[in-house]
């Protein structure tokens, strides 16, 4: 399996989770600004990818990456936000910047060796 591929799995494996964390965030504390931001950014990344993966050239590729790094870096972000502020409990929020951590790491990765 290819990076792209990986990196394609690990973003909607990301989006789902992410949306399932709006779907709690909306039902258990009544938050509805700042979950669709995380929402808007956290779905995002993967789409992102997706868009690149079929790009038209190499730098059309590293720039849509460059776009789903910034919308990692905008959620990771968002979840200490959510932790902080009370939202998130440990266990969930180090679980989920954990998968953003790594969704990170392999873009900026690959935006690094396409320049």
């Amino acid at each position: 399996m290819s990076l792209d591929s990986i990196m394609r799995q690990k973003s909607l494996h990301f989006a789902q989770r992410i949306v399932r964390l709006y779907q709690y965030m909306v039902k258990e504390h009544h938050e509805t600004v700042m979950s669709r931001q995380i929402l808007r950014s956290g779905t995002s990344i993967g789409a992102n990818i997706s868009e690149g993966i079929y790009g038209s050239s190499k730098k059309d590729f590293a720039n849509k990456l460059h776009i789903a790094l910034k919308e990692a870096s905008e959620t990771a972000y968002w979840l200490e936000l959510f932790h902080t502020c009370g939202y998130l409990p440990d266990n969930l929020f180090r679980s989920l910047s954990r998968d953003c951590d790594e969704l990170r790491r392999m873009l900026s990765a690959t935006v690094k060796n396409c320049q």
